[in-house]
């Protein structure tokens, strides 16, 4: 898979063009206010050959006491949904939204959990696909299912009590991915409790992007994280394990080789009342 002039698994349009016919390209896109925006646009126009996977259908488990807002779904049943969807070892797959690349990373993040190597995220989106007058369509594919076969790296994930192990620890680097508003605790639009797991640095996710929704250059991503060891282990987290992914994509281009995702997040640390808060107010 030949990546764009960011990042290796950052895509360009005029290459996702040119070999439509060789990849499978899956759209991801969803509004977190409205959970069925996605799937309508979907159906409206998408891709030509993509297929949609639901942020909180097909990537997401039940939301339970603890675990996050989008815990794992049920491994068995996602891997059948990647087999349905015509996807193999030999497979390349290329996700997209019109979200800044989030819910595309968050797959991108899944596949590579489950050890699939040729995995990548669109530049720019749906929405930079659509104003460079690319091709779309409404038209939904008729797919022959393949057999995915897993290799779960479970060393991409850190628990809550791992996280809590970490706090204050020199050789640990966790990240927190969300706004500063929300880092520091001054304003929290979504969870019942502000602030950020104590010692985290924050690293909004967004600042990796250009003003027009484009990923920034590798040196610009890599100066962004300069200042943490790429020796080091990196913890990276969110408010729910989504916008913590395209930080995870960006430190391992980078070359920081031992990152992993706290995928509950906030909204998992949260529920566990002896869990120590930390605020910039």
């Amino acid at each position: 898979m030949k990546g764009g002039e960011s990042l290796n698994h950052i895509v360009e349009a005029n290459w996702l063009k040119e070999n439509l016919s060789n990849v499978r390209v899956i759209d991801c896109r969803f509004e977190l206010g409205n959970p069925t925006a996605g799937l309508l646009s979907y159906l409206g126009d998408h891709i030509p050959g993509a297929l949609f996977f639901d942020l909180n259908q097909d990537m997401s488990g039940k939301v339970e006491e603890h675990g996050g807002r989008h815990p794992l779904p049920n491994i068995d049943e996602f891997c059948d949904k990647l087999s349905t969807a015509g996807i193999d070892q030999d497979t390349t797959v290329i996700a997209y939204d019109d979200q800044g690349g989030a819910f595309a990373s968050r797959f991108w993040w899944m596949l590579t959990y489950l050890g699939h190597k040729k995995v990548g995220v669109l530049n720019g989106g749906y929405n930079l696909w659509k104003e460079e007058n690319n091709p779309v369509t409404s038209e939904i594919p008729m797919i022959q299912k393949k057999p995915f076969i897993r290799d779960i790296h479970d060393d991409l994930l850190v628990s809550m009590k791992e996280v809590k192990e970490r706090i204050g620890d020199d050789s640990t680097t966790i990240i927190d991915s969300r706004e500063p508003i929300r880092y520091d605790g001054i304003e929290e639009p979504i969870d019942i409790i502000g602030g950020h797991i104590p010692s985290a640095i924050n690293a909004f996710w967004k600042e990796g992007l250009n003003d027009q929704g484009t990923w920034k250059s590798i040196d610009e991503q890599q100066n962004r994280f300069n200042q943490i060891d790429k020796k080091k282990e990196v913890i990276v987290y969110c408010g729910s394990g989504v916008t913590a992914c395209p930080n995870v994509l960006t430190l391992k281009e980078v070359g920081y080789e031992n990152v992993k995702l706290y995928l509950g997040s906030w909204s998992d640390w949260i529920t566990y009342n002896d869990n120590p808060v930390s605020t910039n107010e």
